[in-house]
Formats: structure tokens, C-alpha cells, sequence
């Protein structure tokens, strides 16, 4: 075959570069600009004086890490994030990918029926879901009280004590966000050849082995993106505490986000604000790359 000339490799070589300048200047517009000014405003005393007039800004570097380590509530904060993440996150997985099972089965009918019944809770606005909840939640006339006094278990006071509040907003979340996940996984489970089924039946495997043996490999990708995904969304916790319990008891359900909201936009501590941010940021991208890097040394 013959080889392109040096001009015309040089002007097929550009070609990629300029499909894709546009999604490269969207990204570092949108994304690596907001990072680094939020990088910068933490380095500083942004505050309300400051909104009236730049002028008052003063740089004080880290001090606003420094002041932020040695906070009880941002600790506090920390630590209701990360338990809503790793509590919720896996359930939500599991309930994601058992759902997927059950309507991607052979023998289900209305499978598309069972899809969109599931997948309504995602589309539903949060806020609408968060209020349902909260009554739901009721120590006195909640459903979910009622149903337990069915059982002779006497009301518990979801919302109010500092021991059921983030368990009772992970129910929710788990049932809000599980539809999205579901659909993403039945995907990959389509993906998948039916032959190798056919052939475990024929050895004799059972349901369980193949599903550990073919099904869990096999999704193995879609798993680790879910997870990721679901991760970043679950760190970002803002809206659920803020509806349904501000953030109380106690501060059991303050997440960094709802903190990060409280100093930004309640107290006009902007630049104590954005170190709360970054410190997220940081948190989010480490979580995302050890996900990925487990991947590629499970893959190997």
C-alpha cells in the first residue's frame, strides 16, 4: 500500500484534533476553569465584604484548610458523607442490579412495564420525592410506622433521632436513584451471550454458579461504572438533608455539601466555602481513580 505523502499526513493528522476542540475548550470552560477558581477562592477570605467590594479580598493561603482540619463539624460532616456513600452506594448496587435480574428474566412478562415502573422515581423531581418521604416518615401518622405497628414494633421517629435519620434518608435515596442504575445494568446483561448460559445448564450448573461464574464477570465493566458513577452522586449529598431534616438531628445528617452550602450561602464565607469544595473535589477524584485502579488490577 502506498503511504500518504508528508503534506497529506500532516493534514489528516490535525482532523482529530479539531472534531474534538470543541468538547476540549467545553470541558476546560465548564470544568477545569471552575476548579481552578475554586481553588483560588479557597486561598482566600471571600466574604460578604467582599461581594460588595473585590478590594477587601485578602489572600490568606491555607489558612482556611488549617481552620477547616481543626473544625469538629467539618469532621462531622465528613464522616455522615462517607457513611451515606459506602452504606448507600452498595445497597443501591444491589437493589440496582437484583431489579435488573428479575426484569431481565426469560420468564418475566411486561418486562417494559417493570422498567418504567421502576425507572420513575429517578425522573421524579427530588424535592417532590424528599417531602413524600418525610411524611412517610411521620412518627405518628407515617405509613411506614403504621405498617411496623402491624408487627407490634411501636413509632420510631425517623427523621427526629439522630440514631434512624440517615438510615431512613438512605431508604430513600436507595429507592430514588435505584431505577437509573437498573437500566444500565440490564444493558450489559443483554450484552452478554446466551450460549454461555446454555453451556453452564448443560454442565449443570445451578443459578447461583452462573451467576457468579458468567454474570459478574461478564458485567464486570458495567459494575465498575455504575459504581463509580453512583459514587460521585452519593458524595454529593446536598438535597435530601436539606428537605427533609436541615441537616439535623445533631448535625446526624450535615453532609459536606450541606456544610459547604451553609458557610457559602448562609454565612457569606465564601472562601471557607470553596475549601470545603476542593476538599470534595479531592475526596471524589481519589475514590473514582482507586475504583479504577482495582478494575485494571482485577482485569489483569
Amino acid at each position: 500500500m502506498k503511504k500518504p505523502s508528508g503534506a497529506a499526513a500532516d493534514s489528516t493528522s490535525g482532523a482529530p484534533w479539531f472534531f474534538l476542540a470543541p468538547a476540549l475548550i467545553l470541558i476546560g470552560i465548564f470544568f477545569f476553569l471552575p476548579v481552578l477558581a475554586a481553588l483560588v477562592l479557597s486561598l482566600t477570605d471571600f466574604d460578604i465584604y467582599a461581594v460588595g467590594d473585590v478590594g477587601n479580598t485578602r489572600f490568606v493561603w491555607f489558612r482556611n484548610y488549617t481552620r477547616l482540619v481543626s473544625h469538629p463539624l467539618f469532621w462531622t460532616a465528613l464522616q455522615n458523607t462517607f457513611y451515606f456513600a459506602l452504606v448507600g452506594g452498595p445497597l443501591t448496587l444491589a437493589a440496582s442490579l437484583g431489579a435488573a435480574l428479575l426484569v431481565n428474566a426469560r420468564l418475566t412478562r411486561f418486562k417494559g412495564f417493570f422498567r418504567t415502573i421502576y425507572f420513575i422515581p429517578f425522573v421524579t423531581t427530588l424535592v417532590a420525592v424528599a417531602i413524600v418521604w418525610r411524611y412517610l416518615y411521620h412518627p405518628q401518622y407515617g405509613l411506614l410506622n403504621y405498617a411496623l405497628s402491624v408487627f407490634g414494633i411501636g413509632p420510631i421517629d425517623w427523621l427526629g433521632n439522630p440514631k434512624w435519620a440517615m438510615p431512613a434518608i438512605i431508604l430513600m435515596a436507595v429507592w430514588k436513584n435505584f431505577g437509573y442504575n437498573m437500566l444500565i445494568f440490564i444493558a450489559g446483561l443483554q450484552e452478554i451471550p446466551e450460549e454461555l448460559y446454555e453451556s453452564a445448564r448443560i454442565d449443570g450448573a445451578g443459578a447461583l454458579r452462573q451467576f457468579r461464574s458468567i454474570t459478574l464477570p461478564m458485567l464486570s465493566p458495567t459494575l465498575v461504572f455504575v459504581a463509580v458513577i453512583t459514587m460521585i452522586g452519593y458524595f454529593q449529598l446536598f438535597a435530601e438533608p436539606y428537605v427533609m431534616t436541615q441537616g439535623g438531628p445533631l448535625r446526624a445528617t450535615t453532609s459536606m455539601v450541606l456544610l459547604m452550602y451553609e458557610e457559602g450561602f448562609r454565612w457569606w464565607r465564601m472562601g471557607y466555602a470553596a475549601s470545603i469544595a476542593f476538599v470534595l473535589f479531592l475526596i471524589i477524584l481519589t475514590a473514582t481513580l482507586l475504583q479504577l485502579r482495582l478494575q485494571k488490577r482485577e482485569a489483569v
